[in-house]
């Protein structure tokens, strides 16, 4: 890996730890980084993974005032969330490595669906919870963090988006409060799926690349700060472009022979 790899790779980490703390799909800075420079899917993926986790952790301590009052809510998904990280790294490491590229095609696919329409969405996300009284969000919630568990574990592009909406049409808080909770369980998802990760490369052969891993790591903290502080600031149009162009890249990628 020579210098400019070495820049680019921490310099998508530290985009990635931003816009998961502010939007929640930075994978679709790092992955489509991480392709380009000539990593194999899986190994991309799973480096990836690993890597954003401590933009996760510093991303939800930058959230720290937002999270106070919700301890007990969070004791109820994270399990969810855990769960589903589990069955989603499971199959990420059983299925063959050519169903993963038609797979992620399609999450891909879905994520920058998911960004394009974040802002109605989140209007609408508005205007569902006006008058309603939901402090738990019920059985249909923990459902609903399980299944983006299952994503985030596989895949995990703007699993912090389809979280934002869960909880936003399933709970009646304010939206910041909502984005703090779902930065903590996109980092439970996350450690979740790399510790899984990390054993299957101890005992089974997993192949993970550590150096990527470690600038994605370095990066992504430091992204996770700024989301924190100054994220907010970036003109959301220029974000969403930015995530287009850089998931339509991933997709022709993938596509390409």
């Amino acid at each position: 890996m020579n210098l400019l790899d070495t820049a680019a790779i921490f310099a998508a980490g530290v985009a990635a730890g931003s816009i998961n703390t502010v939007v929640g799909s930075g994978s679709l800075i790092t992955f489509p980084t991480l392709l380009a420079l000539g990593y194999p899917p899986v190994v991309a993926n799973v480096s990836n993974n690993i890597g954003l986790v401590p933009g996760g952790v510093t991303g939800a301590y930058g959230y720290r005032e937002e999270l106070k009052g919700q301890r007990g809510r969070l004791l109820r998904l994270a399990p969810a969330s855990l769960a589903g990280a589990v069955i989603g790294g499971l199959l990420l490491l059983g299925l063959p490595a050519e169903a993963f590229n038609v797979i992620v095609i399609a999450l891909i696919v879905i994520a920058l669906v998911l960004v394009v329409v974040q802002p109605r969405l989140q209007r609408r996300v508005a205007l569902r919870r006006e008058g309603a009284h939901r402090p738990n969000g019920g059985a249909g919630l923990w459902a609903g963090v399980f299944g983006a568990g299952m994503y985030g574990g596989y895949f995990g592009a703007a699993q912090g988006i389809i979280l934002i909406a869960l909880l936003g049409i399933l709970l009646d808080d304010d939206l910041q409060r909502l984005n703090g909770a779902k930065n903590v369980l996109s980092a439970v998802v996350n450690g979740t799926a790399a510790i899984l990760f990390t054993l299957m490369w101890l005992f089974a052969g997993t192949e993970i690349s550590w150096w990527a891993v470690l600038l994605i790591a370095a990066g992504s903290t430091c992204g996770g700060v700024i989301g924190a502080r100054v994220g907010r600031r970036i003109p959301p149009l220029v974000l969403r472009g930015v995530i287009v162009v850089v998931g339509v890249a991933a997709i022709v990628n993938l596509l390409l022979p």
